[in-house]
């Protein structure tokens, strides 16, 4: 089984998804930022590193993905001050796609939204902005690359409870629950049909692994 880096591991997707990797026989490393964390992380059977990645240049995320065979990018600023929305949801995420690519890691999946790109259509007033602009250019940085990478795009998140079916063919972002997309992002890393995909989902009808194989 696969030793994976998963950047984020607090989050909620992220406290989720652990369990279920780890169930598959996966060795799965969280990096956190809070030390307080830890010890809920490490109770879904994933190994807690404290590593603020905000500050990380491309040395620093070179050591810290080299050893992997997967990197999961989970994390996000949480809003808040553009400056810091950019640091991390755009330039430490392309670090980390760098740093993958000069470790030789080649399998890479990134959490993105049902309308990044760059038409996201958010204007430059809304509080989102920063974030919509972020994620287009990780997300580019990302395609542009050579690793096997996968982008997942789940619509508007809930607590609902898990389904395991998704719907990969909608138009129009609607909703899904953080239980499902937590589902997705463990069964691609399985699946090599989601390579070089950008896979757009809300919930819907149809098994996730059938979903993802399509």
């Amino acid at each position: 089984m696969a030793r994976i880096l998963l950047i984020g591991g607090h989050g909620k997707v992220a406290l989720l998804l652990e369990p279920l990797l780890a169930a598959a026989g996966h060795h799965v490393t969280a990096v956190i930022r809070n030390r307080d964390h830890e010890a809920e992380v490490a109770a879904t059977g994933a190994t807690p590193l404290v590593a603020d990645i905000e500050t990380f240049d491309l040395d620093q995320f070179t050591n810290l993905v080299s050893g992997n065979d997967v990197v999961i990018w989970s994390a996000g600023a949480g809003g808040g001050a553009p400056e810091r929305t950019y640091a991390v949801d755009r330039d430490a995420a392309i670090r980390s796609i760098d740093a993958a690519a000069a470790t030789g890691v080649s399998r890479y999946v990134m959490v993105s939204y049902f309308g990044a790109g760059p038409d996201h259509g958010v204007d430059p007033d809304n509080s989102f902005f920063a974030y919509a602009e972020a994620k287009a250019a990780a997300d580019a940085h990302l395609r542009a690359s050579a690793l096997d990478w996968t982008i997942l795009a789940p619509s508007a998140l809930t607590l609902d409870e898990p389904t395991g079916a998704i719907d990969v063919d909608a138009r129009e972002s609607a909703s899904v629950s953080r239980a499902d997309v937590a589902a997705v992002i463990a069964a691609a890393v399985e699946e090599p049909a989601t390579i070089r995909r950008t896979i757009r989902f809300n919930a819907g009808s149809v098994p996730i692994t059938a979903a993802l194989h399509a």
